[in-house]
């Protein structure tokens, strides 16, 4: 007995990859407020890379946390526009996605070898659905 699996129609499929980009946009723009904000003092510090810094980070750690502000919004515009919701298409934009998705899989590695109970059971989780969602919208569209 063989089972036939129905396709998604297009409306279904467009609006899955749409709810994918906008969440994993979310949450790396969210990622992106809580790194400006150590970047600019926040005691935030023994929460955040890895559990082993000061409540305020300092300088050299409040630079690379704008820079991370940085990669995280660029992240969120790549998958935005991978999905169609912001911008043109361009071919660049599939690796882009899937490093991004990469990336964000990496980054729950990390959150979860980390000795703050934030990155491991707050940021973790969070940053392991992100990760499954840009990979929704790097495999189901096509760009360029």
């Amino acid at each position: 007995m063989t089972t036939t699996v129905p396709a998604l129609d297009r409306s279904t499929s467009t609006a899955v990859v749409t709810a994918a980009a906008v969440g994993a946009a979310g949450v790396c723009l969210a990622f992106a407020g809580v790194q400006v904000a150590l970047a600019t003092g926040a005691p935030l510090g023994e929460n955040v890379w890895g559990g082993t810094q000061d409540r305020v980070l300092p300088t050299g750690m409040r630079i690379v946390a704008a820079g991370s502000a940085v990669a995280l919004t660029a992240m969120a515009g790549v998958v935005l526009r991978r999905a169609g919701l912001i911008g043109r298409s361009a071919r660049w934009l599939g690796p882009a996605t899937w490093t991004t998705a990469g990336f964000l899989a990496v980054n729950t590695i990390g959150n979860l070898a980390s000795t703050s109970m934030i990155e491991r059971f707050v940021f973790a989780p969070t940053t392991a659905v992100a990760a499954g969602l840009t990979a929704i919208v790097a495999h189901r569209t096509r760009c360029g």
